[in-house]
């Protein structure tokens, strides 16, 4: 799956889906959010609604020619990410995804339950998630380390909401490594 997607769920956390979307779009990324339904409109975990870019059905689900610059983002939130988790279609596009050379970036819950489905390939891979999702990941032989957003090879993993811009700058750092003081200056953030 090419590009770069947020896939929303209903009851998905409005601070990690638009945060996400914000700090990339910022940075001159093509963001596109994408409905799992046959609508394009969805609910956040908040009672927000908002209208999705794309269908999960209008992606090319064909992952020739995928890059480790193709990201697919889950964010968390109850029970958006429950949602994602059991969208069959959309996990069997994520394995395709990361089997192809693509990246996953998932945050809060999403890890834990999203993530953990790619299954043994993600091994010795250090992540980061919600405190109480984190034995999914060490299930598959991850590492849980508690900091705000970890990129690993092909994985980015952030913590919580709080952390929704360090894990959007992490995967900026990975798009675009140029934009990323650009971005942090425009929204007066401490350099690291």
């Amino acid at each position: 799956m090419k590009g770069i997607n947020i896939f929303l769920a209903d009851g998905f956390e409005d601070v990690e889906a638009l945060a996400t979307n914000d700090v990339l779009r910022r940075g001159g990324i093509e963001v596109k959010l994408v409905s799992i339904y046959d609508e394009p409109q969805v609910e956040s975990s908040h009672g927000v609604s908002l209208f999705a870019d794309l269908l999960l059905e209008d992606l090319d689900s064909d992952a020739a020619g995928t890059t480790e610059k193709d990201v697919m983002i889950f964010p968390g939130g109850m029970p958006g990410t429950k949602n994602l988790a059991a969208c069959e279609p959309l996990m069997e596009a994520m394995k395709a995804h990361y089997a192809a050379g693509g990246t996953v970036a998932a945050i809060c819950a999403a890890p834990g339950l999203v993530l953990s489905q790619l299954g043994s390939v993600l091994c010795g891979k250090e992540v980061t998630c919600f405190d109480g999702f984190e034995p999914y990941l060490e299930a598959e032989g991850c590492k849980f380390v508690p900091k705000p957003a970890v990129r690993s090879g092909r994985v980015i993993t952030g913590r919580s909401a709080g952390h929704a811009v360090s894990f959007a700058l992490e995967i900026l750092s990975l798009l675009a490594p140029e934009k990323v003081e650009t971005v942090r200056h425009a929204m007066y953030l401490k350099t690291l």
